[in-house]
């Protein structure tokens, strides 16, 4: 039969691995405080009905599809009694892939015949796998991550990404072909639509994929382009949200949450907690006030806005409004505009009187939005509503204190274990014996691998881009947890409200979060001084529907944390013996 992989030897590439020491930071950071992707759930839990009124109703399993031919998971196999083997990377105890993490896939069985080359991009032995990685000296990159450089070199970067995708090829379920990697590094910036569609038509023709990992930061280009040429891509930028992937369907997928997901969260979050109080988190002018709610975003292209506006109808929906002329946004493609759009949103929000600004930010525009509200002596709530890493210790350090120290709100990070135990560094660790090479970017060269490589196994041996897409869709969600993002794919009850019948994003469940600038620990990076992230009761998680009937926790240090030294007790990996002695 056909094993797991049946080639071993370390992951090829003939394009040198290009830097991410200048993005690096950002990306790690979110792979360092998400810790552990929610995507590999296997198996229904019980509803959570605890403390707080926090029942999760819509957690019901996600699976429709029936998976495709030849992929055959350990229970099924377990409940059918079938005849069949696994690889000897499969724990037959637990029934799940024998690696040192929470919540490991499960192991699926070896085949007789893969099929050979069942589509572009895969042959009998290998498929081939592009990865995106920024130019080292882009300049919108460099303005955003200048306050948490890292100093991870380009060749530090290729070893650490090879190495987990030798780990992967060796342990996850590949049904007899190896994924080759090859990467791809940006000959534009960020924001460079015409660059980024060269250098897609660049790998598609050099490399042939049958899938791409990553992709420019404030562009389509890139992912519309794979997508034509029928290419998955997986992760493929911050921008495209739901609406785009689902045209584009079965290639595109990201294992974060699309802004109206988002969005849903939020009103939700609004409707249940602050509507109809008074802003009790805000400076002195405004803290006995009822609140009054103003929106800042960033706007990295027209489908924010869409997706703002769509924030307002949900508003709207429960009897929740912004306030006339309380509705900003600012950008990052004209960075000698940034100071002035800042200001007008100030400006804004102090003319509207509002008490309370739903912050909707990237890593560095809040730094400025907060420091012209200081300049304009005005301190309203702050409440943290989505965004790219402003929610994140590392980022919130850079911010001015007085005025985050009224901030709080909701993320999809989940409550953080210490650096030395996060899942990539432990998993790097145990499988080499040896510390990441690029330890600030480990994180991000692990999740959106490990999405595809967990979605691979479900596809069966006949793979294509639709048995792909039926493979992940097939994926069932299991309980909530507090170090793991829950994550479904496919159609899920809880996003009906928004029209979506099916899911290309992953991550389903938020935290509530408010900014400690007393609290001393380290930051995403390790680096110790004050001001944290604390995560409200140890980092409890909702559905979308979940928070009504939830109570304010907000600004008590009594059961919120801000860094856990090990997982819960029951959300610890299990031990295996390290391959590497």
């Amino acid at each position: 039969m056909l094993p797991s992989n049946d080639n071993p030897g370390p992951a090829s590439g003939d394009d040198p691995a290009s830097p991410l020491r200048r993005f690096g930071p950002v990306v790690a950071i979110v792979a360092v405080v998400a810790m552990v992707a929610g995507f590999v759930i296997v198996g229904s839990g019980d509803d959570d009905d605890g403390e707080d009124g926090t029942d999760v109703a819509g957690a019901e399993p996600s699976a429709v599809n029936e998976r495709p031919d030849g992929a055959i998971s350990y229970s099924e196999a377990q409940k059918q009694d079938l005849d069949v083997s696994f690889p000897d990377s499969c724990d037959t105890e637990l029934g799940t892939v024998a690696i040192p993490v929470t919540f490991a896939p499960e192991c699926f069985a070896d085949v007789e015949d893969n099929g050979g080359a069942t589509h572009p991009g895969v042959t009998q032995d290998s498929i081939s796998v592009v990865v995106y990685s920024a130019a080292e000296d882009d300049p919108v990159i460099n303005f955003v991550t200048g306050p948490i450089a890292n100093d991870d070199t380009a060749a530090e970067v290729r070893e650490t990404t090879a190495e987990f995708i030798e780990l992967f090829n060796t342990y996850f379920q590949t049904y007899g072909r190896r994924i080759d990697v090859h990467f791809v590094e940006a000959s534009g910036n960020a924001p460079d639509e015409v660059a980024a569609a060269a250098d897609a038509a660049r790998a598609i023709e050099e490399f042939q994929p049958f899938a791409a990992i990553g992709g420019p930061l404030l562009n389509n280009a890139w992912s519309s382009a794979m997508a034509d040429a029928g290419v998955v891509c997986i992760g493929c930028g911050l921008t495209g949200g739901h609406d785009f992937h689902a045209a584009r369907a079965p290639f595109l997928y990201s294992e974060a949450m699309a802004g109206v997901q988002t969005n849903l969260h939020v009103a939700n979050y609004i409707e249940a907690r602050l509507a109809g109080g008074t802003a009790m988190h805000g400076g002195d002018d405004v803290k006995d006030q009822a609140r009054v709610f103003g929106h800042v975003y960033f706007r990295a292209t027209e489908e924010d806005d869409t997706e703002a506006e769509l924030l307002y109808d949900l508003l709207g929906e429960r009897g929740i409004e912004i306030a006339d002329g309380a509705k900003a946004s600012y950008s990052l493609r004209d960075l000698a505009a940034l100071p002035e759009q800042v200001s007008s949103a100030i400006t804004k929000m102090k003319a509207a009187g509002v008490t309370t600004v739903l912050l909707q930010g990237d890593p560095y525009g809040p730094s400025l939005v907060l420091a012209e509200a200081t300049e304009q002596n005005y301190a309203p709530e702050w409440v943290m509503a989505g965004g790219q890493l402003f929610d994140t210790t590392a980022f919130g350090r850079t911010f001015d204190q007085e005025q985050w120290s009224h901030a709080f709100g909701i993320t999809n990070a989940v409550a953080r274990l210490d650096r030395e135990s996060s899942p990539p560094t432990l998993l790097y660790r145990w499988f080499t014996g040896a510390e990441p090479p690029a330890p600030d970017t480990a994180g991000v060269l692990w999740r959106n691998p490990l999405l595809f490589v967990s979605a691979l196994q479900t596809a069966g041996p006949n793979l294509t881009p639709q048995t792909f897409q039926e493979g992940l869709f097939s994926l069932e969600t299991g309980a909530l947890a507090i170090t793991n993002r829950q994550s479904a794919y496919g159609p899920v009850s809880y996003w009906e409200e928004l029209g979506i019948t099916s899911d290309y994003f992953g991550v389903d469940d938020m935290t509530e979060i408010w900014w400690d600038a007393a609290a001393e620990g380290p930051d995403e990076l390790g680096r110790e001084a004050a001001g944290m992230v604390r995560y409200v009761l140890g980092g409890k998680r909702y559905l979308p529907d979940g928070w009504a009937g939830t109570q304010d926790h907000l600004f008590d240090p009594a059961g919120s944390t801000t860094v856990y030294e090990t997982a819960p007790a029951d959300e610890r990996a299990p031990g295996y013996p390290s391959p590497a002695g």
